[in-house]
C-alpha cells in the first residue's frame, strides 16, 4: 500500500495554495547563484515531487534562469512556492508547507558556492549540479 498523505502548503498571502500527495522523490539544498540572488538567503531548501502527485490552485507567475527550470511566485504577495523543473517533477520550497519538520534534505548541490560557516556535513554533496561528485 502507498502513502497517501497529503501536505500542504503556499504563499504568504494564501492566493497560491498546493496539495502534496505520497512520498517526495528526494529531498535537497541548493547554494547555486540563482537560488541565491531570487530568494535573498544563502541557500534554498527544497522537496522533489512527481508532477502528477501534486495540485497548484491559484494564480502564479514564473520566470526562467534556464531552459530546464521555470521558478513560479505568486501574482499577489510575490512569494516563491514551486519550480517546474521539467514536465516530470516539481519542487517546492521547504518554507512553503503549512507544517515544519516534514522533510530532512539528503543532499547539497553548489557545494563549491556554500557559506563557511554553514555545515553540512551529513550531506551527500555535489560541487555544482547534482550528479558532479564534489
Amino acid at each position: 500500500m502507498t502513502d497517501q498523505r497529503i501536505r500542504t502548503g503556499g504563499c504568504a498571502c494564501g492566493q497560491l495554495t498546493f496539495e502534496a500527495r505520497g512520498e517526495p522523490k528526494r529531498v535537497g539544498l541548493c547554494h547555486c547563484m540563482t537560488c541565491r540572488k531570487i530568494s535573498g538567503a544563502p541557500f534554498n531548501a527544497y522537496v522533489i515531487f512527481a508532477t502528477d502527485q501534486v495540485t497548484i490552485s491559484g494564480e502564479f507567475r514564473g520566470w526562467s534562469a534556464t531552459p530546464e527550470s521555470e521558478r513560479c511566485f505568486c501574482v499577489v504577495c510575490g512569494s516563491q512556492v514551486f519550480d517546474r523543473d521539467s514536465d516530470t517533477e516539481i519542487e517546492i520550497k521547504l518554507g512553503a508547507f503549512d507544517e515544519t519538520d516534514l522533510f530532512t534534505p539528503t543532499y547539497e548541490a553548489w557545494a563549491k558556492r556554500r557559506e563557511h560557516w554553514l555545515r553540512t556535513s551529513d550531506l551527500e554533496s555535489f560541487s555544482e549540479n547534482r550528479g558532479e561528485v564534489s
